[in-house]
Order: structure tokens, then C-alpha cells, then sequence
């Protein structure tokens, strides 16, 4: 059984914006048994873009039930039943993050017709739900609008379920496909029970060795790329060695990226060392010349010296270095860049200020090249970072001090009355080194936290 689902929202993110609409019809793979839509107030304003495309208006909605009134009705309809959207994350991670919110964790076999679409029709140019529908003589009455699009996926869905003949038997359980060469003892419920959540995972094999951990921000999803696909023989081998899968959900990616480079080092399962592309291998490092310069250079990662900031590889070092050089007018020499015994070549193009002659002062240079040091420092000494936890009443805290990683932790929210040490306490310890002091840089510069207290 199925429930095929379309919503509109009020924008693209899952976390900030709300559902507007929505439709679900359950399908027993021949026809439609059941159907509901209905419009949901989203308890805010929807941006005048939103509703240029959809049609749908702050008024109509206005007397429009609010989702928490509209979820039991979900929960019912697609209560053992295979989730079918077209570009299904989407939707799922839509729905998922309104029961989120209402404190319910919902989850669903997913499969996604775009995908399925691409498998057994191949060879078009777009698989959007507009492009693949029309090529295929299928009309759409109402666009953009939860109960027209639905329906729409709905006759593609008929449309593949026919060209794959069997009753679609080889796609009912999306998880089941290229399931081949599996470890005889590796059970399905083990697989069945991963959360489509981010956190860290564990392989184990018949010996109860562990062979890999890993992260994903969706466990499940990460898991079954892992048994579905063998690029490479090391990938191949682990795969069929694969007896026992666990699980520990982290609530967010830095969590998770932070347990999964401690419980690397903790345990360090064959795969994983085998696996060098997981490792921070390259490293900045600086020092003076013997004119008192302060220069940089790129290089492989030595337990002896301890770098700036370390990186997954030579190229993105040397890309951060050049933003670097270019935004401080530093020398393309005197960072690593440039390999030159005379003036580097930046010099005669006027981007270098002469340092590499001389023509520069050292004291000159030096304080533009002291703010390219600080840029791989914290902002700030002691600080904590706040963000989503494993539930709706928990936030997880990251602890620095003294721009030292000490650990990480869990506090209940509904427990907490703004008390910085219950934070601190809440934190349990981890060792720092350069790999986390990374990963936390990298992610606090790409990645949006909840909270930054400082202290």
C-alpha cells in the first residue's frame, strides 16, 4: 500500500518555514481506495512570491486548520504504507518536521518517483513533475496545488507501475533493491530500525568486530548507500561483512561529525584507517624567516608540529591560503604559493606589496599576516554552542574554553532557566586536538548554530 503526498509551503526549509496545503491518496498499487486534501494554516504570513506561484493566500488560509489539527488524519492514512512523492524529501522532511514540532517523531518507508522515474524511463532531459508529465501525455488541472500535483504523481506512479510490470513488486520495498552479495546473517529488521535522523553508525561483523563507523544527517538513507552500492574492492568487502548495524542518535551534523572523529580515534576500525579520504591530512603551518617574515606553508600533517587549521586535502588548503593571500595583499611566496627563490610573480602583476624584495617592512607585512593567523583562531575564547538535540525538549551544548575543545553534551530544555553552568556541567568530556578544533572552525563558518553564548 501507498500513500502518494504533495504539499505546498510557505518556502524551501523544513526548519524556518511552514505547510500551507496538502493531499494524500492511498493507493493499492491498482487505484485510489482513499483521498484527503485540505489547506493548513501555517501561523504565519506566506511571502508574496510563494503565493504568486501557488495562488494560495494569507486569507485563504486564515480559517484553515492548523496541522496539529489535521495529524491524526495523516498519522492514519499513512500508517503502514510506503510514502510516494515526487522529489519525496521534500514533502517527508516537511511532514516529519511538523509532528517534530508537535513532539512526535513520524517515520515512513519513503520512495521517491523522481528517482524511480530515472530508473525505469530513462533518457529525459528533466524529471521535474511539470516536464516528465507532459512528455508523457499525462495533465495536470491544477499545478502547484497539493490535491492537482498528487494526483499527477499518482498517474505517473500508475505509469511506472505498469512499464515495471509485477505489480510493482520490485520496487514495494525501495530498500530491498540491489540487496545482493549481503552477509547471510545480517538480518533486515537491523536495517528496518535505523532512524532516518543524523547521527553516527557502527558496522560489526560475525566476530562482533568493529569494522566502520560513520555519520550521516540521515542514518537509514547513508546505511543503505553503504549496502546498496561496491565502488572500489574495500568497499565491496566491508559490505559483505556487514552482520550487525547500530546506531546513536546525535540531533545535529557537529555532534555527529565530533562523535564520529572520537569514536574513530577511540576505536579505530580497519575500514575507516583504510579509508585515508576520512582524515584531516594536510595542514597550515608558519614561521619566521631569517629577515623576521612571518611565512606560511601547506604540507602533510606531522604529530610534532602542530598547524594552524588542518584539511581533507592539499587543493582545499591551498584554496583557503589563496582567499588569504588575496584578501590581506599578503605574498604569494611568503604563503606557500608561489615557489620562487627571486620576487614571486604576484610582485610584477602589482598584487604583492614587495616583501619578497624587501621592499616591504617586516613590521608592515607581519600585521596583515598576524590577522591570517587569527582568522584560524575561535572568535572567541570561551564560548558555548547551542543547537537542535536528539528531542523536542533538548538542546545539545558544544564547550570551548580558553579556545580548547572540552567536550560535548545534552541539557533538557524544560529544565533550564538560563543557568551558563547547568550548560557546562551538562557537557561530558572529550579530548581536543587539531582534527575537532577543525571541524568546529569549518562548521561554525558554514553552518548557522541555534545559539553562541559567550563567557
Amino acid at each position: 500500500m501507498y500513500a502518494i503526498i504533495d504539499i505546498e509551503t510557505t518556502g524551501l526549509s523544513p526548519r524556518r518555514e511552514r505547510i500551507t496545503e496538502i493531499a494524500v491518496y492511498v493507493h493499492d498499487g491498482k487505484r485510489i481506495t482513499q483521498e484527503f486534501s485540505s489547506l493548513v494554516n501555517p501561523e504565519r504570513l506566506i511571502p508574496p512570491a510563494v503565493t504568486s506561484l501557488t495562488g494560495i493566500t494569507n486569507s485563504m488560509v486564515e480559517d484553515a486548520p492548523k496541522f496539529y489539527e489535521i495529524a491524526k488524519q495523516i498519522v492514519e492514512l499513512t500508517k503502514g504504507k510506503i510514502f510516494v512523492a515526487h522529489n519525496a524529501s521534500f514533502d517527508y522532511n516537511f511532514i516529519r518536521e511538523e509532528f517534530h514540532n508537535l513532539g512526535y517523531e513520524f517515520h515512513r518507508k519513503t520512495l521517491c518517483t523522481v528517482k524511480l522515474s530515472r530508473k525505469i524511463i530513462p533518457g529525459y532531459k528533466s524529471y521535474s513533475l511539470g516536464n516528465i508529465t507532459q512528455q508523457l501525455g499525462i495533465r495536470n488541472e491544477n499545478s502547484h496545488r497539493a490535491a492537482g500535483d498528487a494526483l499527477t504523481t499518482v498517474r505517473l506512479f500508475e505509469h511506472l507501475l505498469h512499464k515495471e510490470g509485477n505489480g510493482g513488486e520490485s520496487f514495494s520495498d525501495l530498500s530491498a533493491i540491489a540487496f545482493k552479495d549481503l552477509h547471510p546473517q545480517l538480518k533486515k529488521s537491523s536495517i528496518e530500525k535505523l532512524p532516518e535522523d543524523c547521527g553516527v553508525y557502527y558496522f560489526y561483523n560475525g566476530k562482533q568486530e568493529l569494522i566502520y563507523i560513520g555519520k550521516s544527517k540521515n542514518i537509514l538513507k547513508r546505511v543503505l548507500t553503504h549496502l546498496k552500492s561496491s565502488k572500489g574492492l574495500k568497499a565491496a568487502d566491508m559490505r559483505q561483512q556487514i552482520v550487525e548495524i547500530a546506531f546513536e542518535k546525535t540531533g545535529n551534523e557537529l555532534i555527529a561529525l565530533l562523535k564520529e572523529s572520537a569514536e574513530i580515534k577511540k576505536h579505530m576500525p580497519i575500514y575507516n584507517r583504510q579509508q585515508r579520504r576520512n582524515t584531516f591530512t594536510t595542514g597550515i603551518y608558519f614561521f619566521y624567516d631569517e629577515k623576521g617574515y612571518i611565512n606560511f606553508k601547506i604540507d602533510k600533517n606531522k604529530f610534532e608540529e602542530l598547524p594552524l587549521s588542518v584539511f581533507t586535502s592539499k587543493r582545499s588548503a591551498v584554496s583557503y591560503m589563496e582567499i588569504l593571500t588575496e584578501k590581506l595583499s599578503l605574498c604569494y611566496k611568503m604563503t606557500g604559493l608561489f615557489n620562487t627563490t627571486g620576487a614571486c610573480f604576484h610582485y610584477g602583476l602589482g598584487k604583492c606589496l614587495g616583501a619578497c624584495t624587501g621592499g616591504e617592512s617586516t613590521e608592515d607585512y607581519n600585521e596583515r599576516a598576524v590577522l591570517a593567523i587569527q582568522s584560524f583562531e575561535f572568535k572567541h575564547k570561551n564560548f558555548l554552542l547551542l543547537d537542535k538535540g536528539r528531542s523536542r525538549n533538548e538542546k545539545s551544548v558544544v564547550k570551548v574554553e580558553s579556545g580548547k575543545y572540552l567536550g560535548f553534551g545534552y541539557v533538557d530544555t524544560e529544565n533550564f532557566d538560563g543557568d551558563i553552568e547547568l550548560l557546562k556541567d551538562c557537557v561530558k568530556h572529550y579530548d581536543d586536538n587539531r582534527d575537532v578544533q577543525s571541524i568546529i572552525k569549518n562548521y561554525v563558518k558554514s553552518n548557522k548554530v541555534e545559539h553562541v553564548i559567550t563567557y
